[in-house]
């Protein structure tokens, strides 16, 4: 893969290497370039952030049991999503207003994860326009997120264009009925452009399975529900047509004092079987949580607030070397497990287990103090 491109990124790419040898680097980088605002707005989550400490919670609990006198030379990460070959199994979430953390946006991250060989999503409230992004990432695999702000007529007018722009696939965000109340950002009065109007939040209130159903009978292209958190749902997103499921409370930023999402996996997997794609996020941050995930049923991990941090740090080229270190991770790891192939992971290779600290949004980076929850 071609990694030369330098989309709005302040130092070379052997510049990002050298200066962010582990993902700790990154983070730390990215605390110091942000201001709080907008800091808050990136690690914070709704009402008292239990769902946020929850994902992490659920991947700090699960340990591994590794195999051992097995020959791992050789050891392919690859994955796949959309009928595409991924180098890793790793897509770029959807997230919103990402310009605030680098001007190149979505461009940016269409750029890296293209460069890089893993997919991506673009947020319909994030810059620049959808047929500017979908420029950045001509061959790779790449998904339209929207979020449903109009009536039917606005929804397949999007859409439309996503399709004819060479997006590989379509998403309907679920989770997001009402705006939470996000306290880091009141407390500062800062707010997301989406959060401060109240147009067209009628709409996504109202979206039901009916809706779906004309989406899925006009367009051809895979379909994919993001804010899937039960077994029901699941079984019931596969009966309406839904070609991927996709797991997520929404990095803890809706609902509060919901599931960490790897906690509610399992049933997800129960319920759609081979029916249809399982994609999650929450929280992945390490090679190691992506492995578990693979392990307990997922085919696809998606980080959201890791690559943003990268990209605070160092832009388009902070998050191609966020992806770099995250394979790095993972090809060191399925070795110490004894794997060759991420086929040969199953639930056999993780059981529960006590987390030795106290879970927060930054908890994956030991060496990184905790955030600051006072106002």
């Amino acid at each position: 893969m071609n990694d030369a491109s330098n989309v709005n990124s302040p130092l070379s790419m052997d510049e990002v290497r050298e200066r962010f040898q582990n993902l700790h680097e990154l983070v730390a980088a990215a605390r110091a370039r942000l201001n709080r605002n907008v800091w808050d707005y990136l690690i914070g989550g709704a009402e008292t952030e239990t769902s946020v400490r929850r994902n992490r919670l659920g991947l700090d609990s699960l340990a591994f049991r590794p195999r051992i006198m097995r020959d791992v030379n050789t050891t392919d990460t690859a994955g796949s999503f959309l009928g595409r070959k991924l180098k890793m199994p790793i897509a770029l979430a959807p997230i919103g207003s990402i310009e605030r953390f680098d001007p190149a946006a979505s461009a940016a991250v269409a750029n890296a994860a293209g460069s890089f060989g893993c997919a991506m999503f673009q947020s319909s409230v994030s810059t620049p326009d959808l047929e500017v992004t979908a420029k950045e990432v001509p061959e790779g695999p790449k998904v339209f997120q929207l979020y449903v702000r109009g009536d039917h007529a606005w929804v397949e007018a999007i859409f439309d264009r996503a399709v004819a722009a060479g997006f590989g696939g379509l998403c309907l965000t679920v989770d997001t009925h009402h705006y939470s109340r996000r306290e880091r950002d009141i407390s500062k009065r800062y707010a997301a452009a989406s959060a401060r109007t109240a147009d067209g939040a009628r709409y996504q209130k109202g979206l039901d399975w009916k809706q779906f159903d004309k989406l899925r009978k006009r367009y051809k292209l895979p379909m994919i529900v993001k804010g899937i958190a039960t077994g029901e749902d699941a079984r019931l997103a596969v009966e309406h047509g839904v070609d991927v499921v996709y797991v997520s409370n929404h990095g803890g930023r809706q609902l509060d004092h919901g599931l960490g999402t790897i906690d509610v996996l399992p049933e997800v997997v129960a319920a759609v079987g081979k029916k249809a794609e399982i994609i999650i996020d929450g929280s992945f941050c390490r090679g190691t949580d992506v492995l578990k995930a693979i392990a307990l049923g997922a085919d696809t991990v998606c980080v959201g607030r890791l690559y943003a941090l990268g990209m605070a740090a160092a832009g388009r080229n902070g998050i191609y070397r966020v992806l770099e270190l995250l394979h790095d991770e993972m090809v060191r790891d399925m070795g110490l497990l004894g794997v060759n192939r991420l086929a040969e992971l199953d639930p056999s290779y993780v059981r529960p287990a006590q987390p030795v600290r106290s879970p927060h949004v930054l908890s994956a980076f030991p060496y990184i103090e905790a955030p600051d929850d006072r106002y």
